[in-house]
């Protein structure tokens, strides 16, 4: 009989650091240490903010650089952590589903400064005089704007999981945990690591205004990248402008190399294709990791604690059986539970119109409306617009994995470029042109949320099975009938996904984008943002809960309409079935 157990010298050896450990070992030590001290920072009372006010100096960009993506990546943490949770419960029950996605529809459009008005002093109350609690609520705030892309593009994978994994899931008596880990998860990792990517990119857009917190009458102004941008857009400062720039594209760079492009590269394998890829994305890091020895043997528990906890038998507590009167069924089940949340709907609204009805008039609706379906207009031909250019670049991109590696860093930092670095040259082109506000503010809107179409196409595109490609090969297709027949059906659910958080984040970026300032120039274009903005500038909280209100119903209804009939349809006739 054979033994199988390693040997004490085999052991000794593959536990002896190489070369290689060597290397990785600088980079974890360094990384813990820009953490522990970054963390450190949180721990200082808030009046040490007002002893070292921001400053233009250059010099402090890297501390400004690390304080920055320590939110972030803290921010991505929780949003993860968000998405597992509510795309599950969204994917899996009818009735959950029915609340919680309008739900998400509704908090991907609200304006970022919204939840900050209402979450800062709750923050700032748990840890009263301390940084920490600012520091939070920055975090939350980058957390509005990374989760909501990330949930949905669970979610729609969860629902698009093709029938014959199902069918080898039930035969293998798989409890609702292990499927969970062992093929829901892993399914919607290539699209959820693209859409994570975009997360971090796209919380750039909004730093701006987390870093800069104001309660009544008072600014707390965290250090970071977006404060020293806003302070240098206030300043007039080019220079410093130039400067935070350059800074976001080292950073860029650097967590695209240590961080995501190890992820995208591990996470191919989980591709759904029956024969092997042609082409796989690679990573320095994550061979340097794979070249370790002493490393990969410590990392061994690890991984096989998370793979026993994948596979525990968890079933969900099963609910005492309850003999029900034949009269009662399951539609009468689904009548109370939609009573409830309609009487729980007309309570809400009757709030609502109870406070405006007090300081507002029916023509202020009527304004209010007029301005919700100006800046719909835009919306959709920004949408438009942004599929003819991004969707064959996406594909083009997505099949070539080489090329998808070099692209990657560079649509990074596109989709994480600020909104407002690019006012100033639009403010000044429109003015000395004298051309039409109401027109050319339109793009702002859609400058930092077209790149969810683009990743998101990126991301179908690469796991597109490469079976599939050959089989279209074989039968000669190409042109418009490749385009009509291959690929647009296989990444239509990927695009829908981009597609609905690019139009609910251009809601949101109106409110920024339809007013536009440099110095003392200001423009202001027709539309419901300029309609909030101004509100909110003037103090005006009634038309601000009317904008807001106004703006969550016309998303709400546009995604019903349009985007949640186009899912259905990609659930029904173009699952990789």
């Amino acid at each position: 009989m054979s033994d199988n157990r390693i040997s004490p010298a085999a052991l000794g050896r593959a536990l002896v650091p190489n070369i290689w450990d060597m290397f990785a070992l600088v980079f974890i030590i360094l990384a813990l240490v820009l953490i522990v001290w970054g963390a450190q920072q949180t721990n200082a009372p808030i009046s040490a903010l007002d002893i070292r006010p921001l400053s233009l100096n250059p010099s402090h960009l890297p501390e400004y650089a690390l304080r920055t993506t320590l939110r972030m990546l803290l921010a991505i943490i929780f949003s993860l952590i968000f998405t597992f949770v509510y795309s599950a419960l969204a994917a899996k029950s009818r009735r959950a589903e029915i609340v919680l996605i309008p739900l998400l529809d509704i908090l991907q459009s609200m304006p970022i400064l919204g939840f900050l008005t209402f979450t800062v002093i709750f923050f700032l109350n748990l840890f009263p005089g301390n940084v920490m609690g600012a520091e939070l609520a920055s975090v939350f705030a980058i957390f509005t704007s990374q989760a909501w892309n990330m949930t949905f593009s669970m979610y729609q994978a969860l629902k698009t999981i093709p029938k014959d994994l199902d069918e080898a899931s039930q035969s293998f008596h798989l409890t609702p945990w292990q499927r969970f880990w062992r093929l829901e998860v892993p399914y919607a990792t290539p699209g959820l690591v693209w859409n994570t990517m975009m997360s971090m990119s796209g919380g750039w857009f909004f730093v701006v205004a987390s870093e800069a917190i104001t309660v009544g009458n008072t600014t707390i102004t965290l250090p970071g990248i977006g404060s020293y941008v806003a302070l240098a857009i206030e300043k007039q400062n080019l220079v410093a402008v130039g400067y935070a720039i350059v800074t976001m594209l080292i950073v860029i760079i650097a967590y695209d190399q240590f961080l995501f492009r190890p992820i995208v590269a591990w996470a191919d394998k989980f591709r759904f294709e029956q024969t092997s890829s042609e082409e796989a994305p690679t990573s320095w890091m994550l061979n340097l990791f794979r070249r370790t020895r002493a490393l990969r043997a410590f990392t061994v528990p690890f991984s096989s604690l998370a793979r026993k906890v994948s596979l525990m038998p968890v079933r969900w507590p099963s609910l005492p059986q309850i003999r029900l009167p034949l009269a009662i069924s399951s539609g009468s089940i689904d009548w109370v539970f939609f009573g409830v949340i309609g009487l729980a709907t007309l309570f809400g609204g009757w709030s609502i119109y109870a406070y405006l009805s007090a300081a507002l008039k029916w023509s202020d609706v009527w304004t209010a409306t007029f301005d919700g379906f100006v800046t719909l207009a835009r919306v959709v031909v920004l949408m438009i617009l942004a599929s003819l250019i991004w969707v064959p670049v996406g594909v083009w991109i997505g099949l070539r994995p080489k090329l998808a590696e070099k692209i990657q860093p560079l649509a990074q930092f596109l989709a994480a470029f600020p909104a407002n670095v690019a006012f100033p040259a639009f403010v000044v082109v429109i003015v000395h042109f004298q051309l039409n506000a109401d027109i050319w503010l339109s793009p702002l809107m859609i400058f930092g949320t077209q790149w969810y179409i683009l990743f998101n196409v990126i991301a179908g595109a690469s796991a597109f099975p490469n079976d599939l490609k050959e089989a279209a090969a074989s039968f000669h297709y190409t042109g418009w009938r490749w385009w009509a027949k291959v690929i647009l059906p296989g990444i239509f659910p990927y695009y829908i996904t981009g597609a609905i958080t690019a139009s609910g984040g251009s809601w949101n970026a109106a409110i920024v984008a339809e007013v536009a300032s440099w110095g003392k120039t200001q423009l202001t274009a027709v539309g419901l943002g300029s309609y909030i903005a101004n509100a909110t500038t003037a103090g005006d909280f009634p038309r601000v809960v009317l904008g807001m209100t106004i703006m969550g119903l016309m998303v709400t209804l546009f995604n019903r309409l349009l985007w949640r009939n186009l899912y259905a349809y990609s659930e029904r006739r173009l699952r990789l079935d």
